[in-house]
Formats: C-alpha cells, sequence, structure tokens
C-alpha cells in the first residue's frame, strides 16, 4: 500500500474514531447534522458527495450501539436524530404554505416543519433499530443497513395516506445515466443501492487488510449503474408525435389566486398567455391545478359562459386541458367538491373529466373531522372529496394519458393503471404555495423519475414552476423555471415499451433486497463460523 494511501486510510479512522468517542447530545448533534448532509444532496442543491458523508458517518455512529447498555435504543436514537435533521431541513418549505395566510395558519408552523419531520425519523429509527437488531458487523451492517432503510422508506410511502417525499435515491436526479435504474428497481430499488454505495466508505476505518473493499465495491456499482444507464440512453430513441402542445405557466402569487378582486385578472392573464403568438400552430394547450378559479361545469349559472371564453384558447380541432374545481349537490343538499381536471373542446363542451383521489391531509381535507375542527390550508370550508382513482383518460385527438394532480406524481410504481395502458403521464399542479424554495424542484424531480420508472413521457404544467416536457428517459425538452411567467410549446414525445419497473412494479425491489439480505446472511454466517 502507498503511503498517500495509508495516509488517507489512516485519516478516516481518525475521522471514524472521533465520531465514535462523542457521547450525549454531541452524538445526537453529529447525527442530525450527517442527517442535514444527506438533504444538501437532494434537489436543487445536487451536493452528492455529502450523501457518501452522510452515511458513512451514520455507519460509524451506530458502531457505537454495540458497546451501549440499550443497544437498540441506542440505535434508535441515532437513526431518529439523522431522520429529523435530514427531514426538517428538505420540508422547511412547508412552513410557506401556512405563512400564506400567517393569521389563521402560522401557528401550525412548528407542527408541519417540526412535528412531520418528527414523525417521519420514526422510521429512520426503526432502520437504525433492526441494523443494530442483527448483531452485524462489517459490510454485513451496511447491507443490512441499506435494506432497512429501503423498508422504512417504502413504509414511509405506503402507511396511512402515504408521504414518499425525497426518497434518498433522488439524489440523482441530476445525474441522467443512474437515474435510468430506476427502469429496472425504481426509485425505492435505487434509494436501496444509494444508501449501500454511500455507506461503503466507512470500511476504510476498518482495521482489516481489506478495508479498500468496500470502496472498491462502491466504485463498481456506482460504474455499472452508470454503465447501463449510458447504453439505455445512447440506444434512446427521441422520436415526437405529431400533437404540439403549448404549456402555459401564468405564476400567480398564492397570495391573490383565490382573492375575488383578482380571480377574473388572474383568468384573463392566462388566457392572454395561450393566445400568445405560436399559438396558431399548436394542436393542443395545457394549465395547470386550478388554473381556472371558477366551477366550469353547469352547477351555477356562470358555467356556459365561462366555457366560452375558455374555448377562446382552444386550437382548432383540439383541446384545453385545464385544472378547475368541480362542485356538485349530494345528499340533502350538502356541497361535494372535487379537485379536478377537465379536457375542453373547440366548442366549450368537458369532452373529459378527472377528479384527484390522492388528496393531501389538511391541505385539501382534515383527517377526523369530526374532532379536528379547524380549516384546511386551501381555501373554502368545505372539505374536498377523493376521485375514483387512478385512469387512463381517453381524450379526442389526443393519446390516452394518465392525469396526476399535484403531489399524485409522487408515488413510485403508482401512478398508471396497468390496463389499458396509458401513451404519456399528465402532471399538473399549483406550486406556488411553495414560492421559491427547494419544494417546487423537489416535485419536479420525483416527476421526473415517474416518467423513468414507467418509460412514459410527462408533460407538466405548474403555477409558478417548473412546467416541462421530460422524454421517457427522464431528459427533459423545454423548460420553464421557477417563478417564470410565460408558455413553453414542444411535441409530445413517443413512449417507450413497458420497463421491467413498470411490468413487475416492487417485486423488482423486493428481488434487489432479498439478493442483499442474501448476502448479509452469509457474511454473518461466515464470522459465526470462525469464531
Amino acid at each position: 500500500m502507498t503511503l498517500p494511501a495509508l495516509g488517507a486510510a489512516g485519516g478516516m479512522a481518525a475521522l471514524a474514531a472521533r465520531l465514535r468517542g462523542l457521547t450525549g447530545w454531541r452524538q445526537a448533534a453529529a447525527a442530525a447534522v450527517l442527517g442535514v448532509a444527506a438533504t444538501a444532496a437532494l434537489p436543487p442543491l445536487h451536493v452528492v458527495p455529502s450523501v457518501f458523508l452522510a452515511f458513512t458517518g451514520l455507519v460509524w455512529l451506530l458502531e457505537t450501539a454495540d458497546e451501549a447498555e440499550r443497544p437498540l435504543r441506542h440505535a434508535f436514537l441515532l437513526g431518529w436524530w439523522f431522520g429529523f435533521g435530514h427531514f426538517v431541513t428538505n420540508l422547511y418549505w412547508l412552513a410557506f404554505a401556512l405563512l400564506i395566510d400567517a393569521a389563521q395558519f402560522g401557528w401550525m408552523v412548528p407542527f408541519a416543519v417540526f412535528g412531520l419531520s418528527g414523525v417521519l425519523a420514526l422510521f429512520t429509527g426503526a432502520a437504525t433499530a433492526a441494523t443494530a437488531a442483527t448483531r452485524a458487523r462489517g459490510l454485513a451492517r451496511i447491507l443490512t443497513l441499506a435494506v432497512a432503510w429501503t423498508a422504512g422508506e417504502w413504509l414511509r410511502g405506503h402507511i396511512l395516506t402515504g408521504f414518499p417525499w425525497n426518497l434518498i435515491g433522488t439524489v440523482w436526479a441530476g445525474t441522467l445515466p443512474l437515474m435510468q435504474v430506476a427502469s429496472l428497481v425504481g426509485l425505492y430499488g435505487l434509494g436501496l443501492l444509494t444508501v449501500l454505495v454511500a455507506s461503503l466508505p466507512a470500511t476504510l476505518a476498518s482495521v482489516a487488510q481489506r478495508r479498500w473493499f468496500g470502496s472498491a465495491l462502491a466504485v463498481a456499482l456506482l460504474a455499472a449503474g452508470w454503465g447501463f444507464g449510458a447504453l439505455r440512453i445512447s440506444d434512446a430513441d427521441t422520436a415526437d408525435t405529431a400533437y404540439r402542445l403549448r404549456l402555459v405557466q401564468p405564476n400567480v402569487p398564492q397570495s391573490l389566486k383565490w382573492d375575488p378582486a383578482q380571480r377574473e385578472a388572474n383568468l384573463a392573464k392566462t388566457l392572454s398567455l395561450s393566445r400568445s403568438p405560436g399559438f396558431e400552430s399548436r394542436t393542443h394547450v395545457i394549465w395547470p391545478e386550478t388554473a381556472v378559479p371558477f366551477v366550469a361545469t353547469d352547477f351555477n349559472e356562470s358555467g356556459p359562459a365561462l366555457r366560452r371564453s375558455l374555448a377562446t384558447s382552444v386550437p382548432p380541432g383540439g383541446l384545453l386541458l385545464t385544472g378547475a374545481p368541480r362542485a356538485e349537490r349530494g345528499a340533502e343538499g350538502r356541497l361535494l367538491l372535487w379537485n379536478s381536471l377537465h379536457a375542453l373542446d373547440a366548442a366549450g363542451s368537458i369532452v373529459a373529466t378527472y377528479d384527484k383521489f390522492h388528496l393531501v391531509p389538511f391541505g385539501e381535507y382534515v383527517p377526523l373531522r369530526a374532532i379536528l375542527r379547524f380549516a384546511k390550508v386551501t381555501v373554502g370550508t368545505v372539505d374536498f372529496s377523493p376521485g375514483r382513482g387512478l385512469e387512463t383518460l381517453a381524450l379526442p385527438g389526443l393519446p390516452p394519458a394518465s392525469p396526476l394532480i399535484c403531489y399524485e406524481a409522487i408515488f413510485p410504481g403508482r401512478v398508471v393503471v396497468p390496463e389499458p395502458r396509458p401513451a404519456w403521464l399528465l402532471n399538473i399542479t399549483n406550486d406556488a404555495w411553495f414560492g421559491l424554495s427547494s419544494g417546487p424542484y423537489q416535485h419536479f424531480a420525483a416527476a421526473r423519475f415517474r416518467a423513468v420508472e414507467e418509460g412514459l413521457p410527462l408533460v407538466r404544467a405548474a403555477n409558478n414552476g417548473i412546467s416541462a416536457v421530460v422524454d421517457p428517459y427522464g431528459r427533459i425538452r423545454v423548460q420553464l423555471e421557477l417563478g417564470d411567467t410565460g408558455v413553453v410549446d414542444a411535441n409530445l414525445p413517443l413512449p417507450l415499451q413497458p420497463t421491467l419497473y413498470a411490468r413487475l412494479g416492487d417485486l423488482t425491489l423486493l428481488g434487489l433486497a432479498l439478493a442483499v439480505i442474501a448476502i448479509a446472511g452469509w457474511l454473518l454466517s461466515r464470522r459465526t463460523a470462525l469464531r
């Protein structure tokens, strides 16, 4: 071994010893800081090396549980503090939404940011406790942590309504070749490999002769993923369909979006942008979530006149696809509301409708309404009703689409129905709630991964950004940046044949996890046999 190599290994060993030597609040603070480092690797910063620092450091801290009086409790708390630091710094933007009407909702900020982060950190704490429970050491500990972390992420994305925001595999959103791995094992599987690769440098602090094996394995895994992705992209078919889309980004501030004195002006602005130069060459126009701040159906007398106005932004023979609230009277005259997407033709007729089904708790409805009496964050006193669920929406003059309103696009493996398979993903959203924070960047990154996973192009219209057309490989064809006002034109890309992940879903994740568990089990049995 060369002197520089010995020096590097010695430095890693010294750093590991320093981390292991921390106790009490200093150890908890170190775990939280490492969680913050994991956040720095996510969009929009994309400081990917920090994820290696984060998980390598976490592995070293977990080694202190081996000698603790209550090892499972010790490991759980380390993971909890890591998760708390991680989630507070990647969910801080929730405060932006609550401070739009600070007088009514400002009191919720500590609960939304710190309280939610504390709850989500239970999953990371459970992952580190499960790792400690196996009594694994060295490489076996790292393999176990990768599987346990991924199990925690999967549960976080499914329990109750699920909230798979900023899954750790999202750190590769700025690295197109490595994004392609999601076409095989989804973003959860990419996250498992990410934790594994990011933790392997921890073996550099080992006293064993093969201390470089872990880092060499990390490099090999990264190279394999990169090679697969580069090969997949090199064979990419860049052909487009003949459907010429226009995405409209009106950039209406959330504080003015539902202001009674501003709603007509906001709609007029969106109509004017739609008909800006180049409109004559378009076949279809797409507006964001609730871009129409009025009910466009015949629920009230203004519906027909509103639709005639909207029809002025429909290209001849084409469609306007727009978000709008939908209302009906239910039993005993009770008002029912849906967050919907309408397709309107040039005659002003609504030819297709999709109702959002995956609603945001406390944003669009208040859980346990009989007990919790406070208002939802969105305007109005009536909770939104859930739609029927995912569907492939038939659109006259367009290929069938899978509509996804707002955060419905963040759920891996749950954005399309198998039959009939859609030809594209249509995501409309209003991220103006989160201002110029990291939230919209993270939301867009999640949506791009759905395109890679499913092998389907993504068309995304956002009120204040980021609006874009993304091909099935996750490549951005056109884009309007966060905070821009305007339109962007592009043809709809062609879909691919279903990817492995699109065909098998999380069965591919299960296969990967079982393979990693088998290797960890072999290492544990080998260690036991050598005693």
